[in-house]
């Protein structure tokens, strides 16, 4: 009776590891060097740009509709960003960035609802980007993990959000970003 007491501990404990192993593995922005054409999130977001997409629950059902228009302005080396989305339920928000960057491949960005220093990784086509939203406390803060794919054109991205609090997946992002003021599709007929 004792060893099968120890037997579900021990088959959770592998369970955890193989989790904890195949996260560790995987695609890392560096996998897309050579990818093309290369991103640069200065020279994208550089001027307007619009976006769409769809938030969906952890199980990947659709929740809401959103649109974003952005204005980029060249600050010294940095760039400012002003983001202002619109939700299918009428809510607004803006969050207004400073991306700075600090090499090659690498940029640190901050926002006014973003705690601290945000980091972002480009390689090829491709920009991994990462940064916490503030909640109320520090408990309810929301991380959020971004994978943007520029695309041929050089003025379409693809961006995928997972949101995440204390490490449970609470929802994620399809997104679809346009350079420029081209019109984009409507939410709940607004």
């Amino acid at each position: 009776m004792k060893k099968s007491l120890h037997r579900p501990g021990a088959a959770v404990l592998l369970a955890l590891s193989l989790l904890i192993s195949g996260c560790a593995g995987g695609l890392k922005p560096e996998s897309f060097t050579g990818g093309g054409p290369r991103f640069d999130p200065l020279q994208f977001f550089d001027g307007p740009t619009r976006s769409w997409g769809v938030i969906e629950s952890r199980r990947g059902q659709p929740k809401s509709r959103f649109k974003t228009d952005m204005m980029g302005r060249r600050e010294g080396a940095d760039l400012e960003i002003t983001q202002d989305f619109t939700f299918e339920d009428g809510h607004r928000q803006q969050r207004v960035w400073r991306v700075h960057r600090v090499d090659d491949h690498h940029y640190d960005a901050t926002a006014n609802d973003v705690v601290g220093v945000s980091h972002g990784l480009a390689y090829g086509n491709t920009f991994r980007w990462e940064y916490v939203v503030a909640g109320k406390t520090r408990l309810t803060n929301l991380r959020y993990s971004l994978w943007m794919y520029l695309q041929a054109d050089g003025e379409t991205l693809i961006n995928r959000v997972t949101v995440t609090k204390l490490g449970v997946i609470l929802a994620q992002t399809t997104e679809h970003f346009h350079r420029g003021t081209g019109p984009v599709p409507a939410i709940a007929g607004r």
